[in-house]
């Protein structure tokens, strides 16, 4: 069960998000051992799906040193996936829209290095614009887009995404550039991105689900608790496996700082939900 993503790059639809290892923005991060174990346990499942970035850093510890020293020397068919925009620092979060300048071409270019260097690669697999810190629609992603494509031409990038689009703003991405992803919030209580997915899979294009088990407000609903306890399974493997039932095309990230979620939420990759659990769960 996998998926080409951009094409030409073999993923597993189960990947992990790396954010919850440096607890930025919030929460409390695992240790490094753990942290460093969970990585290196992740490819021993099967993982082959990184999604980081280089501003998930907090009090000195950074997702991408993380995955360096786990994992590198790199396995050949390990894809990491980045993002940079509006944000250039982790601290650039709190500060307000107009001095959030992470989007002009010197500063898209810087992110880029960054994780080139962190990650200690020549070339990024995919890079995905983030776009929403400013405010949704309060600029066009066509030229920062057009300055990661041009970074793409130079050879530091192997394929463009989006992330935290409009689905007026993944039109516009696609007269602009190849785009070989879309992350956006989705999963099964928030489901505004209907369309979306389903313009995604018509395209051949893989949809990326953030938060797929709610992110800092889990998911809870008596529907999901029962089709759980039917299938002796948590209500989070229930939540990831009716994301990858939903469509061919979504690619999960769970991010977790525990080893024991870790191979839980691998293990909702098993987990098959009849016709009548999955008309219950969006009932």
């Amino acid at each position: 069960m996998g998926w080409e993503l951009g094409g030409d790059l073999s993923v597993a639809r189960i990947g992990y998000g790396t954010m919850k290892l440096t607890g930025w923005p919030m929460g409390d991060p695992p240790s490094r051992e753990t942290a460093l174990a969970i990585l290196r346990r992740a490819v021993e499942l099967g993982v082959n799906h990184l999604d980081t970035s280089h501003y998930y850093a907090r009090d000195g510890v950074a997702a991408n040193e993380l995955i360096r020293e786990a994992l590198h020397p790199y396995p050949d068919d390990l894809v990491i996936v980045t993002k940079v925009g509006a944000l250039v620092e982790a601290s650039d979060l709190a500060l307000p829209a107009a001095e959030k300048t992470g989007l002009t071409p010197d500063n898209l270019r810087r992110g880029v290095e960054a994780n080139l260097r962190t990650l200690g690669v020549d070339r990024l697999d995919v890079v995905n614009l983030r776009m929403g810190d400013l405010g949704h629609g309060a600029t066009s992603l066509a030229a920062p887009l057009e300055a990661l494509l041009a970074l793409r031409e130079e050879g530091l990038i192997r394929h463009l995404g989006v992330s935290n689009v409009s689905a007026a703003e993944f039109d516009e991405a696609r007269k602009v550039a190849p785009i070989a992803c879309v992350q956006n919030l989705y999963n099964l209580t928030q489901r505004d991105d209907d369309p979306l997915v389903d313009a995604c899979a018509a395209a051949g294009i893989a949809y990326v689900p953030f938060f797929p088990v709610g992110g800092f407000q889990p998911i809870t609903a008596e529907r999901l608790e029962a089709v759980a306890a039917r299938h002796g399974a948590s209500v989070p493997q229930v939540a990831l496996a009716w994301l990858l039932a939903r469509s061919p095309n979504i690619l999960l990230i769970p991010g977790t700082g525990s080893l024991a979620h870790l191979e839980e939420n691998i293990a909702a990759g098993s987990l098959r939900l009849s016709e009548e659990d999955l008309a219950e769960l969006v009932a």
